[in-house]
């Protein structure tokens, strides 16, 4: 699939783009990864009825490091250049889909996108102020090192299996993705996670008034279930987080129909 480009502010965006013309779709990958996640969407028949558009965030993927990494690596910075990106491209009225960090990403851009017609988010627990991260997260810890700017080989392998279900190999690409993101996007990421660095992302869901669709993967090692089911989330979809089965932090690529399915039923929705 060919790789396009636009300029967003100073930043030129890498994103791919599915044969669809139905209707649009935003893809926004997790941190340390690109838009090279999303092919089981782009390239399915959901890809082929809909217009799927999956960027590469600055300093990941093919798009080049921000020359400003203070201002760009953050919560605020990443909606904002979302929002840019969408509404370069003509896609305010989308489904927003967010994975991890780009679920993050989504909840901060919500009051930037004030004609999105959903959002879905897999792999995101929102935080409030302090981030409840015990609760939040499961116990792993490769989750610190996808804070560090430069982890070992090891370390980066360790954190691409903590995004799998255990026991699944590791795709080639996402350790590459790892090991190519600017490592001064995680380590600012890091430091931007502290109160008024990005907005209270549990008052955020609460007041809502488009649908939420929650996925969490069955043997999710990142992400507490049993958090997600604390939150007053009142416009989430089907009144339930959706669990695939089989299924852990990657939810798309590890479980690509089952995902591809739900998120054909938000899309009609």
């Amino acid at each position: 699939m060919t790789t396009k480009s636009i300029r967003v502010d100073s930043h030129e965006i890498a994103y791919r783009e599915s044969s669809g013309s139905g209707s649009p779709v935003v893809l926004v990958h997790g941190n340390s990864f690109s838009s090279r996640i999303f092919e089981p969407q782009l390239q399915s028949q959901l890809g082929q009825k809909h217009r799927l558009v999956a960027l590469d965030l600055p300093g990941h993927g093919a798009s080049p490091n921000a020359t400003d990494p203070a201002a760009t690596y953050n919560l605020p910075g990443y909606a904002r250049l979302v929002a840019g990106f969408a509404g370069q491209l003509g896609l305010e009225d989308a489904v927003f889909v967010g994975w991890s960090l780009g679920g993050h990403i989504l909840i901060e851009a919500l009051p930037q996108l004030p004609r999105a017609k959903g959002v879905l988010m897999y792999g995101t627990p929102p935080i409030a102020f302090p981030p409840d991260m015990a609760n939040a997260f499961l116990p792993n810890p490769a989750m610190g090192f996808s804070f560090n700017p430069s982890p070992s080989a090891e370390e980066a392998d360790a954190f691409c299996a903590a995004c799998l279900k255990p026991g699944l190999n590791v795709p080639a690409f996402f350790l590459e993705d790892v090991l190519r993101t600017d490592g001064q996007a995680r380590a600012q990421l890091a430091a931007s996670i502290q109160p008024n660095g990005y907005t209270d992302e549990i008052v955020a869901v609460a007041n809502m008034t488009i649908p939420l669709a929650v996925i969490h993967g069955e043997h999710e090692q990142l992400v507490n279930a049993m958090y997600l089911q604390t939150l007053h989330m009142p416009t989430l979809w089907r009144g339930a987080v959706q669990i695939v089965n089989d299924a852990g932090h990657a939810t798309n690529w590890e479980k690509p129909a089952e995902f591809n399915a739900l998120l054909e039923a938000f899309i009609a929705s």
